[in-house]
């Protein structure tokens, strides 16, 4: 899977090729070449996947070959395993055969009507008995069947048709119960109930017998013109109609998303258990949204480094800056994260930035704090360097240096960007040097004791003003951090709000959508049913209506399928209040 680096939101269609020896196709249409076709014995078994446009880090499509073993290696179950992957991975489903569909090209397709028995939607059974086709056909592929050396002349009752209609009437269902018609209805019906979207296209044989040995290097003009049209019209089709595989909840699938769910269907299978989509689309959740906190984190450290200058002036400087690259970083995970469980990993990255939050204002007050100690350093150390030399020590030297000290303080004042350590560090740097205060107070004989005790005071008040500047600081920096943590809350809870109004949005239309399917489906295997056993629509949102027809007499493959069909949206019409439009 190394090629997957190269895919970009894959248009994947897998091209289905069975074990019916043909001549190799070749055809160009615009995106490239891709030849399709059986050896003898097989070389291919297996599949294969070729990106359109190699070259491009962001190629559009791409396109899945899974062949299949023949008989004389009989082993169908890598056949079903092979098919089951090939659903599971791709967006369109490319299933080709040589001539008519035949009973016989129905029979081939029997993988069809093992699906159920290969595939699970969701990790845990749910209440009901009956598997629900709709759970499938939420993630299941488009149908496109092409028919190859297709010979004969689409008409019906002696009236031209197109190729949808000869599938469309290849597919009605015939009544009865005997084993032959429910063997005839199987492939029908299971392709009805798991690809409601079908297409039809009709090959002729591109060229003479002669030419078919050699196909691959006889030029395009001696290939059959209608042929080559037909091809054309095809490939013209795929690639205009193909769409993103998308997975439950809208996620789209790309090169990596890719890689990670082969990886897990194909563990599963070789663990000896069923390929599970929900498990999945759990791993590639976990997978995604852990990359999602880490780049969200990265986004948020790169933006904080690149617009904060430490030491801020404020603290709300620090914040503001925090709340509005705080929300980018939780957008951009609300963008990349799906199927975040009780919002897990939404709740880890809010413990990361609030990390990152307490460890930038850690950061901001240790720039502060030696900003701050540096700028007093250089303003006050030659005021006590004079100290030291007694240039103080004379009558009245205490007072010349109280007015002096208090010079250097409204300098220090004014000093700019000192951050929100100001304060506590000027508290800290006085309180270092209180014993040189007192000791120039003490040396002064000009003071009387009683005027050396005003003195005293009048400087134990200067150091209560700082003391409670700084108790007033730190309070005021606990309101800020605190308003900060309400408003990002808020900000999160509306953020939230409005991702699970999506993901509500996404699944309601998701489910309207399985509903429309299952009454199609509904409408086309009631068209075959007797009067007796045709549940008109009131019956059908009556719960206790269907299971009292449940246990009636009723031909036991039919009530069966009907049952798989209705029972789960009778129960989520009575649960949910959901109708089918």
């Amino acid at each position: 899977m190394n090629s997957t680096r190269h895919y970009h939101q894959g248009r994947i269609c897998s091209t289905l090729s069975y074990a019916v020896r043909f001549k190799v196709y070749k055809f160009t249409c615009g995106w490239g070449k891709f030849c399709t076709g059986v050896e003898f014995p097989e070389l291919t078994g297996g599949s294969w996947v070729q990106a359109l446009s190699p070259a491009s880090e962001s190629c559009a499509r791409s396109h899945s070959s899974c062949g299949f073993y023949n008989d004389f290696q009989g082993d169908n179950q890598n056949d079903s395993w092979l098919f089951a992957l090939a659903v599971l991975l791709s967006s369109t489903l490319i299933y080709n055969s040589v001539g008519t569909i035949s009973q016989q090209a129905m029979d081939q397709l029997h993988y069809v009507t093992e699906l159920t028995d290969c595939i699970r939607a969701k990790s845990s059974p749910g209440r009901h008995e009956v598997k629900d086709s709709a759970d499938f056909v939420s993630f299941f592929p488009d149908f496109v069947w092409t028919l190859r050396d297709f010979s004969l002349e689409l008409e019906a009752n002696s009236e031209p048709i197109i190729a949808d209609e000869y599938l469309e009437n290849s597919l009605k269902l015939r009544q009865g119960n005997d084993k032959k018609t429910k063997s005839f209805n199987a492939p029908r019906l299971c392709i009805r109930k798991f690809f409601p979207e079908k297409k039809c296209f009709i090959f002729d044989r591109p060229a003479q017998r002669k030419y078919l040995v050699h196909l691959e290097q006889l030029p395009e003009e001696d290939v059959d013109p209608e042929f080559r049209e037909q091809v054309e019209e095809f490939c013209s089709y795929i690639l205009s109609h193909s769409k993103v595989k998308t997975l439950s909840g809208g996620i789209t699938v790309n090169g990596p998303r890719l890689e990670t769910l082969v990886l897990t269907f194909v563990n599963a299978i070789s663990s000896g258990d069923l390929p599970c989509m929900e498990n999945a689309v759990l791993a590639l959740a976990e997978i995604e949204n852990s990359a999602a906190v880490q780049k969200a984190i990265a986004h948020y450290e790169q933006q904080m480094a690149e617009k904060l200058q430490l030491p801020t002036e404020t603290l709300k400087e620090l914040l503001d800056l925090h709340r509005d690259v705080e929300k980018e970083a939780i957008e951009g995970f609300m963008t990349k994260s799906f199927k975040d469980v009780d919002q897990v990993f939404q709740k880890k990255l809010m413990e990361q930035l609030e990390a990152k939050l307490d460890d930038f204002c850690d950061q901001n007050m240790k720039a502060s704090s030696d900003y701050c100690m540096t700028l007093l350093q250089d303003i006050f150390e030659p005021l006590y360097e004079d100290v030291k030399q007694g240039t103080f020590s004379k009558p009245g030297g205490f007072r010349l240096f109280i007015r002096k000290r208090q010079e250097l303080k409204n300098k220090y004042y004014q000093a700019p960007r000192k951050g929100i350590q100001a304060e506590e560090t000027l508290k800290k740097y006085l309180d270092s040097r209180v014993d040189l205060d007192d000791a120039l107070l003490q040396t002064d004989l000009s003071l009387t004791e009683e005027e050396k005790e005003t003195e005293v005071e009048r400087v134990m008040s200067e150091y209560a003003e700082v003391a409670n500047k700084v108790l007033e600081e730190m309070h005021k920096k606990n309101e800020e951090m605190m308003e900060e943590k309400k408003k990002s809350y808020k900000e999160q809870m509306e953020l939230m709000a409005q991702k699970i109004e999506e993901e509500r949005s996404q699944l309601m239309a998701e489910i309207k959508s399985v509903l429309k399917l299952k009454n199609r489906v509904f409408n086309c295997v009631t068209s075959i049913l007797s009067p007796s056993i045709v549940l008109n629509q009131k019956h059908c949102l009556e719960v206790g209506a269907l299971c009292q027809w449940k246990d009636s007499s009723s031909p036991n493959a039919t009530r069966h399928f009907v049952l798989s069909l209705l029972l789960p949206l009778v129960h989520s019409v009575a649960e949910g209040g959901l109708l089918a439009g």
